[in-house]
């Protein structure tokens, strides 16, 4: 697709604003732009952008309620928090990257796009000790193991996890039951997609501490 408004067209996605579509456009150039140096991204084309990086992300932004502060776990090139942060500009967005190059070069592409975006070189949950959020997301960050095990200590510093897995998440929450690591934790799959050119689908899993309701049931 020599387009974004082509792609989104062809992935038959809900159709977006065009204030919208044209940030989609300059931080798509700014990340491609990047990526050239280093690797921030394998979708490095309009089409792949939207059938994996603007799916998973209007699917998520779907089920965030208004006016909530918003923690990216690893956001790697910026998904999917700046995608959010674009979609939903009601949304207060934080990003995290431990990977000291990808940390500035996303903090300059935050800069160019002139976004409201803070963005820390460290570690999510070192962040989280001394700050809370209403929820985190995170995609391609690491298993479920992984994730659980590097939360462990902070559930109580936001009210949920949303994470955008693959086919393979039934068996990572089983890799997660063995090891103990959601003996004090709810999990829930709150949607789940088709990924566009596969057989495959996508779903959104949402983790929350064990000794509370689950959050945004009602909102």
């Amino acid at each position: 697709m020599d387009t974004l408004t082509k792609a989104i067209e062809h992935y038959q996605l809900p159709p977006l604003a065009p204030d919208r579509v044209s940030e989609l456009e300059k931080y798509c150039r700014q990340l491609w732009s990047w990526n050239r140096r280093m690797n921030l991204t394998r979708h490095t084309d309009y089409d792949k952008f939207v059938a994996r990086d603007l799916v998973d992300t209007i699917q998520l932004s779907a089920l965030i309620p208004p006016q909530q502060e918003v923690l990216d776990v690893g956001t790697g090139g910026g998904v999917p928090g700046i995608v959010l942060a674009i979609l939903r500009p009601d949304l207060e967005v934080v990003l995290t990257e431990s990977i000291a190059k990808k940390a500035s070069a996303v903090d300059q592409i935050v800069g160019q796009l002139k976004l409201p975006i803070a963005v820390h070189h460290c570690r999510a949950e070192e962040l989280l000790e001394d700050l809370r959020f209403d929820l985190l997301v995170a995609r391609a960050v690491g298993p479920l193991r992984k994730i659980c095990r590097w939360l462990e200590p902070s559930w109580h510093q936001f009210r949920c996890l949303l994470a955008i897995k693959g086919p393979r998440w039934v068996d990572e929450r089983g890799e997660a039951r063995e090891l103990g690591l959601l003996e004090k934790v709810q999990l829930r799959r709150v949607v789940s997609y088709p990924m566009p050119g596969t057989e495959s689908e996508s779903v959104i899993l949402k983790l929350w501490s064990g000794d509370r309701d689950e959050p945004f049931t009602d909102e």
